[in-house]
């Protein structure tokens, strides 16, 4: 019996094997991380591109930030490479050494000569041509720490004392390193991680609302025992009553989202970045994002952050499904911080939250931010795309 062949069928197996590849990695997700960076990075060169107009950075080129932050990126982008090569196996070995690496940058940045003092504040170690943030880094490494220690301790979690106590303890000595900088801010974030991922490691109710009774009297204290954070609280409640003081930044951007209405007055029409509104392409980017893309670009945002961690909490809840605890709670670890961050910072541009200094994760401008924000993602794909290859070799 003759048999044909038709010469445009034999292609159909490496058509699949490709749809295959393309399938190991959630593109949306991927594709969603991409565009804040862009996004962002589209608006630091808007916000910053009038600085060199100011005595402080009368040096610098109007390009020099967006420079810095597009190197950002691709050494961001190269490390997140390298992190979604790497299996969460070796990551979950290594977060304890990871973390205990945290803990002594934290140390370093606070000896004189080393640590790098900017604006009263002493966050910075100085490498080279490079500053990295230790905070920053910290909040990638109690994420692993965290997930790591729960899954080591699983069946002590209801324990007051030999299940929250160790970790509860470390968490302590990581608030005095941070305030000693200090960095409310990011020690507000690093307990949220901490306490989150407890809750969702099966710490026990009464437990867990307790701890936070504890921590928001600690916060009350910082606040109450500390004139200067007192004011900023007094500043948020009515801005207005000190416009050129305390309430500054804030009422300028709310100026900014009030010039924006629905459309924004075009990409670069700023009037706000013009010296007005302090640190416009750091920690208030979204206020310059509101006067020139308007409401819409602000819920553009908003959107995409959603969506990115709503599908990283996804992830997660199917890798516990597959019985890999870790690494599902990593994910979910990764989803709090940076939903939780990002809520913070576009509560304090909106004045819905008292000023804190804490970027728009993956957009607002800062080396060691980038970094650890693009590393982040990596991991999510990497917790993805061993769920998508565990559920394929079940099938």
């Amino acid at each position: 019996m003759l048999s044909l062949r038709l010469p445009w069928r034999r292609p159909a197996p490496a058509r699949a094997q490709v749809s295959g590849a393309a399938q190991a990695v959630d593109q949306t997700l991927l594709w969603v991380a991409a565009s804040l960076l862009a996004f962002g990075m589209v608006m630091v060169y808007s916000a910053s591109i009038a600085l060199p107009d100011s005595p402080r950075f009368a040096s610098l080129k109007p390009t020099h930030f967006l420079g810095r932050h597009a190197f950002s990126i691709a050494l961001g982008v190269t490390l997140a490479v390298v992190a979604f090569a790497t299996p969460m196996r070796v990551w979950d070995r290594a977060a304890p050494w990871l973390f205990m690496g945290g803990l002594v940058l934290l140390v370093l940045v606070l000896i004189p000569g080393i640590g790098k003092m900017v604006l009263g504040a002493r966050r910075w170690l100085a490498v080279g041509p490079l500053s990295i943030q230790p905070s920053e880094l910290m909040k990638l490494f109690v994420v692993l720490y965290a997930a790591n220690y729960i899954v080591r301790r699983q069946d002590r979690m209801r324990s007051v004392a030999r299940g929250f106590g160790p970790i509860g303890s470390v968490m302590a000595g990581i608030g005095v390193l941070l305030l000693l900088e200090p960095d409310l801010g990011a020690f507000m974030v690093i307990c949220a991680i901490a306490m989150g991922m407890l809750f969702l490691g099966g710490v026990s109710g009464r437990l867990f609302v307790g701890l936070i009774g504890v921590l928001g009297v600690t916060f009350g204290l910082l606040i109450a025992f500390s004139p200067w954070r007192r004011e900023r609280i007094f500043a948020y409640l009515d801005p207005f009553a000190d416009p050129l003081g305390k309430g500054y930044q804030l009422t300028h951007a709310l100026i900014a989202f009030g010039r924006g209405e629905f459309f924004g007055v075009g990409l670069g029409g700023s009037i706000e970045k013009l010296h007005y509104l302090p640190e416009a392409h750091t920690d208030f980017l979204l206020a310059v994002i509101g006067e020139e893309l308007g409401l819409a670009g602000v819920m553009v945002v908003i959107v995409l952050f959603f969506w990115m961690v709503r599908r990283a909490f996804e992830i997660g809840r199917q890798a516990i499904a597959l019985d890999r605890v870790f690494a599902g709670l990593v994910a979910k670890g990764i989803a709090l911080w940076l939903g939780l961050q990002a809520f913070i910072n576009m509560g304090v541009n909106l004045g819905l939250l008292p000023t804190k200094g804490l970027t728009l994760p993956l957009m607002s401008y800062g080396g060691t931010g980038i970094l650890v924000n693009c590393v982040a993602i990596a991991l999510i794909l990497r917790v993805d795309f061993e769920n998508r290859r565990l559920m394929r070799g079940a099938g």
